[in-house]
């Protein structure tokens, strides 16, 4: 058969198809009908919708939602096309060839009534309804058929009824003291309260609350089932009386208090033959480490929280696995309880069991690099790891690096560059520091870091730069939702290797922008403070400051020992200037895959002393992919500035010593990995200091909104959890400069206003 004759038969199906639309229900069983979907919820009674929680609701509407054929469902409903019906009807599958394929290749099983089964649904709407309060809910449905009379939409009805409240509470009689514990935890607990709607779902809440208390009280055996409930709704008609009972069953071990025992630890090798040895770290811990390895032992004394003698705690089983889990030296942790039959009163005995992770690890990653500024490109990072260099969780990395990278978003091909460097971390998991960071955080969660590195950073047609760095950080944190960084001392030294013609050009025409590009060192010293919680399956904050000062201790130094004028480090000027930069994240969830992300963006520079510039590459910048996205990076800024744009050279002039923006975006799932994007960003950078080069670059509160730059846009999201690849297609509103357009969406013509970006990541 030709490939004319197969393109005639596949033509003439599917014009087949089209017009025999009535054969979609052609294969539906004589006593059946097909489902094209369910109708809005119709809500009676006095309140209607109202009187049910949203949270109820929802799930109401999940237990109901069924998708018919041909639907999609970012939108919410069937597209007119059936193809897949009219291939289940038209190209049986009883036959191999092309019609056999055509079936196997578009045919889709009708979705029934039957398979829908809405009796079924009306009583899970009344079984969610009354095991929230709701007795006397009721729910019911219709079929309505359609033009065709095989063809069938759902109509569900609810009638909620009153909610019924709780009007007491019972609680066991105080006979034990495991009762008195349960009666004291279920007394303080929100929801025993007369007057909260009855809800079995918070009732089960409560069961898990008080046995989870009770199991760091020292009673591990005891489990939920344990507590019953007994629900009277006859004495008060509209409310339910409540009553919390102990099983009668309960076994004595479940009921009994324990203490904790002894605790051996055993840490066996990454593999190979392996020979115990026996250490007594403390009275009540034992270590038993597998030789040859390399440990040091107190470091398991560190991480072991339990103590002989005390009150057995869960808590302390989830402290223990996580302190050694975060050390990174071994790949496994279990921990395992046993009852001492020898003692006299109940208790557990521990047994920990560890194994190493490999010691030495490499990695060789090829990569597709994107950065804040803009730059996309091929990467290859080279590693290699020793996880456990002296015995404590010292990991010593090596890594090489090299990029070739082009700017996205439009931006000009001449700044095309590639980068290459070397560094080498030294981080030990705990903190070397002197006691200004409370002792609670001194943990193995917290880290010191040692860091050298060498960049080299070619920018063909403008200059080469070569930077050199050494810093100390220390990373902790002190409470479940903060953590902290800092960074006492980071020396930079940049150099300008050679520049060429243009890029002299540029600095000539540009004094301030050429004294941030001098070589120089930059000491300086960081501190960052994050904030990052999730308030409600909803809600998320993200809360980053980040302070820096440079060259001010240096400074101080040189000052006392009677230094005037220019002061300079190793024969090179040091900069001096304060940093600050904040930046607050709102994630909303409005729906399972929909969210609103907000972000509100602000940084501060001010050079002073030993320098009249803050360092390029400390200073500000907005536009590009992770910025105001309707336009390039630095094409925007300071303020109202704007320099000839046939000027490919105005590049360095976009930067700024305050930057403020605000973004907003809308996130949606389309289907599996695929998501979508509306946002809408604002936002500009100022100088701080009036810049005759720059005329309209200096902040000003008169002219701050007329100065913001708005877009609008689309984007696609890839996100495959470790990676995610974005493309936004950026729509330029309002630009701070001239463009010979009045009003206020002033952009020339809608083709010069698009700005596309191709990044990794998130923007926010």
């Amino acid at each position: 058969m030709t490939r004319k004759n197969n393109f005639h038969i596949i033509l003439i199906a599917l014009l087949t198809a089209l017009l025999c639309s009535c054969s979609t229900t052609r294969r539906v069983p004589a006593d059946d009908y097909l489902y094209i979907g369910t109708a809005p919820l119709k809500y009676e009674g006095a309140q209607g919708a109202k009187a049910v929680p949203d949270d109820i609701r929802l799930g109401i509407e999940e237990a109901v939602a069924v998708e018919p054929n041909n639907y999609w469902s970012l939108v919410g409903w069937r597209y007119p096309f059936p193809l897949g019906l009219w291939a289940y009807n038209n190209w049986p599958n009883d036959k191999g060839g092309l019609r056999g394929w055509l079936y196997n290749t578009f045919a889709t099983d009708p979705v029934l009534i039957s398979s829908v089964r809405p009796e079924a649904r009306t009583r899970m709407i009344e079984q969610q309804l009354a095991n929230n309060g709701f007795f006397r809910a009721s729910a019911s449905f219709e079929l309505e058929h359609q033009k065709n009379p095989r063809k069938v939409k759902v109509y569900y009805t609810i009638n909620p009824g009153p909610a019924y409240n709780i009007s007491s509470v019972e609680l066991p009689a105080d006979s034990t003291h495991l009762i008195h514990l349960i009666d004291s935890i279920a007394a303080r607990d929100p929801y025993l309260q007369p007057g909260n709607r009855f809800a079995t779902d918070s009732l089960e809440f409560v069961r898990n609350r008080i046995t989870n208390s009770l199991r760091d009280l020292g009673y591990y055996f005891f489990r939920p089932e344990y507590i019953k409930y007994q629900a009277d709704s006859v004495a008060h008609p509209g409310q339910v009386a409540l009553r919390m009972r102990l099983d009668s069953d309960i076994p004595q071990y479940a009921s009994a208090q324990y203490i904790t025992g002894h605790t051996t630890v055993t840490v066996n090798r990454y593999r190979g033959r392996q020979t115990p040895d026996t250490t007594e770290l403390r009275s009540d811990l034992t270590l038993i480490q597998m030789l040859p390895s390399k440990l040091r032992k107190q470091l398991i004394a560190e991480c072991v929280t339990f103590r002989q003698g005390r009150t057995f705690a869960v808590r302390n089983m989830n402290r223990t696995q996580n302190y050694l889990s975060r050390t990174g030296i071994f790949r496994q942790v279990s921990i395992a309880v046993s009852p001492d039959s020898t003692a006299s009163r109940p208790t557990l005995n521990l047994n920990v069991n560890c194994t190493f992770e490999a010691p030495l690890t490499a990695s060789i990653e090829v990569n597709a690099a994107s950065k804040s500024n803009s730059y996309l490109g091929p990467g290859i990072i080279l590693g290699l790891t020793h996880n456990n260099l002296f015995g404590g969780g010292e990991q010593l990395s090596i890594n090489l690096n090299g990029a070739y990278e082009w700017q996205t978003g439009g931006g000009r091909g001449i700044f095309n560059s590639y980068e290459a460097g070397l560094t080498t971390t030294l981080s030990i998991p705990r903190l070397l520091a002197p006691n200004f960071i409370p002792r609670s955080t001194r943990r193995v969660q917290s880290w010191t870091r040692f860091q050298i590195g060498a960049d080299l950073l070619n920018r063909p047609h403008y200059f080469k730069m070569a930077q050199f760095n050494a810093s100390m950080t220390y990373d902790w944190r002190w409470r479940r939702h903060v953590s902290n960084s800092f960074t006492p001392f980071k020396l930079t030294y940049t150099k300008l290797m050679n520049t060429t013609p243009e890029f002299d050009e540029v600095m000539a025409e540009n004094p301030a922008v050429a004294q941030s590009f001098e070589n120089q060192f930059i000491p300086q010293m960081i501190y960052s403070y994050t904030y990052d919680r999730q308030f409600s399956p909803s809600n998320a904050l993200n809360f980053q400051l980040t302070l820096q000062e440079a060259g001010n201790i240096f400074w101080g130094i040189w000052e006392l020992a009677g230094s005037k004028g220019e002061k300079h480090l190793f024969g090179t000027p040091f900069s001096q200037f304060v940093k600050a930069n904040a930046q607050v994240v709102w994630n909303h969830r409005l729906m399972p895959g929909h969210n609103i992300v907000s972000r509100l963006a602000i940084g501060a520079a001010e050079a002073y002393g030993n320098s009249s510039q803050v360092p390029y590459a400390e200073q500000f910048y907005v536009g590009g992919a992770n910025s105001v996205r309707g336009f390039t990076v630095r094409s925007i800024g300071p303020g109202s500035f704007r320099r000839n744009t046939d000027d490919p050279n105005a590049y360095f002039d976009q930067t700024g010593t305050f930057r403020f923006e605000a973004n907003v975006e809308y996130r949606m799932q389309l289907s599996g990995a695929l998501y979508g994007a509306l946002f809408l960003d604002a936002g500009n950078v100022w100088l701080l200091h009036r810049d005759e080069a720059r005329p309209g670059g200096t902040l000003s509160a008169g002219n701050f909104l007329r100065d913001l730059a708005t877009g609008t846009g689309l984007g696609l999201r890839f996100d495959m959890g470790m990676l995610v690849v974005r493309g936004d297609l950026g729509i330029a509103l309002h630009a701070p400069y001239d463009t010979g357009h009045s009003g206020y969406f002033n952009l020339p013509s809608f083709g010069k206003s698009l700005a596309f970006h191709l990044a990794i990541g998130y923007p926010f």
